[in-house]
Formats: structure tokens, sequence, C-alpha cells
């Protein structure tokens, strides 16, 4: 499956972004999906995930309550809504597929990975 992010972009603090993930192949509804994020210096870490239903749901606790993931099984697409912005969200975001059972918090246990979105937020 491949993947491409879109939607990142530079704003102020206490913004909100509305990240996509659009994947080709039909057999998108099958995979767990997963939002990570990489900060320059830093190492790629789990910002969220949702199973193949969308009925289950996995975040960050650095990001909980702020952000929210969700998919569109017929479009092909997962999102991920990004509110309340801070400075230190600031990051390349990836999406990644997993051939998985259960949403996994682990780069190497995703499959497939977008080419990131950069969101830039200042103070």
């Amino acid at each position: 499956v491949q993947l491409q992010a879109s939607g990142g972009g530079l704003v102020q603090a206490g913004d909100s972004l509305r990240l996509s993930c659009a994947a080709s192949g039909r057999t998108f509804s099958s995979y767990i999906m997963g939002w990570f994020r990489q900060a320059p210096g830093k190492e790629r870490e789990f910002v969220a995930g949702i199973n193949w239903s969308g009925g289950s749901t996995y975040y960050a606790d650095s990001v909980k309550g702020r952000f929210t993931i969700s998919r569109d099984n017929a479009k092909n697409t997962v999102y991920l809504q990004v509110n309340s912005l801070k400075p230190e969200d600031t990051a390349i975001y990836y999406c990644a597929a997993s051939r998985s059972a259960w949403i996994s918090t682990t780069t190497r246990s995703y499959d497939y990975w977008g080419q990131g979105t950069q969101v830039t937020v200042s103070s």
C-alpha cells in the first residue's frame, strides 16, 4: 500500500489542523493505521492509532484530548485532527499502516510509511 500525507502547515499556538493520509490499494480497510511524528534531533514517536473499523483508537499521553484520529474506509483515508497546538507539537507527521491485529505504538510494527507532512507551531 502507498501512503500520501498532507495537511501540514505553519500555524500559531492554539490553532488547529486536519492532517490527511490517502492510501492506495483495495485492502486499506484491513490495516491498522497510525500517526507518528519526528521532531528535529529526536526519535520518531507514536501519536495515535486506529483499528480497521475505526471503533478502537489509542493516543499518546502528550496528545490525548487534543488530537483525534479517524478513518474513512470508503475513501481510503485516515485523518488526524490536531487542536490546541503547542510549539512542542512541531514535527514532521507520518502516517503508517500495519498488518498487525492490534494497535501498536512501535515503529517496527508498521509495514508501510507515508512521506510525512511538516507541522510547525509558532508561539
